[in-house]
């Protein structure tokens, strides 16, 4: 099985750093420490209330990625948000200050975080131009995406690179031990492996944890995950160094 790489996604750290003052925690401290401690790439989220990730965090987090070339920059963001105050607007931002991907999300300012994928009949149209917009400033593009095959053959229309599964049901499913486990981690199968057969990778992200991500890279597998709850709630008890090396590991070598 090919490893999958880690993205830490450095919100929670912003939203601590946000509740005070200053600048304590340092944000990009701590993804110096993510990138030394193994992780394959950073991601942020910002977004136009910027509650957690502020614009002005952006120029700093990309001169840190450009010490680290193996490492890479992922920005997540709804592709429609505009600027609002010193937030400059999703597109501005990401065409100021390229990321190596993009990951376009379907989220709302009143969502406490991102719920579901993208319903590219009502979207697609929309998206189609700033797909194009992206891929010319050289970055690679991710639609976030729910299971499900015939949105998965449409994102492949559109020209997406890959697509991020959104694993929000499989984690839920997971905690509670549901009946329909197995039936929910198959159509996260088969949606993985049709959007392969079309040529788009294949990430994921959202409530990934170290008790569910080893059997979701098991059956469905991924070119990267990106963590950033969990990972920081686990950091409060082990550590940021030996957490992500937990989830580095797992990302690497999957329990059969």
């Amino acid at each position: 099985m090919i490893p999958t790489k880690l993205s830490v996604n450095l919100n929670k750290i912003a939203l601590i750093r946000n509740s005070r003052e200053g600048n304590y925690p340092d944000l990009i401290a701590h993804g110096r420490t993510c990138l030394e401690a193994g992780a394959d790439g950073l991601t942020v989220h910002p977004r136009p209330d910027q509650r957690h990730i502020r614009a002005a965090d952006i120029p700093d987090l990309t001169t840190l990625l450009s010490h680290w070339p193996e490492a890479e920059f992922n920005i997540e963001g709804n592709p429609f948000a505009p600027s609002l105050g010193t937030y400059p607007g999703f597109m501005a931002l990401v065409a100021e200050h390229p990321p190596h991907q993009c990951t376009l999300v379907p989220d709302s300012n009143d969502q406490l975080t991102s719920d579901h994928g993208f319903d590219l009949t009502q979207a697609g149209q929309r998206l189609t131009p700033i797909i194009r917009q992206i891929k010319d400033l050289g970055v690679r593009v991710s639609l976030f995406m729910d299971p499900d095959v015939d949105q998965i053959e449409r994102a492949s229309d559109l020209g997406a690179d890959r697509i991020e599964l959104y694993t929000g049901p499989y984690a839920l499913a997971h905690r509670h031990a549901h009946s329909d486990l197995a039936q929910l981690l198959e159509r996260y199968r088969t949606a993985a492996e049709r959007a392969r057969e079309l040529g788009l990778g294949v990430n994921a992200g959202h409530d990934l944890n170290l008790d569910n991500l080893a059997q979701f890279l098991r059956v469905v597998g991924a070119a990267e995950v990106s963590i950033g709850h969990a990972l920081t709630v686990d950091a409060l008890a082990m550590g940021l160094t030996p957490a992500v090396a937990a989830y580095r590991q797992i990302c690497q070598t999957p329990i059969r």
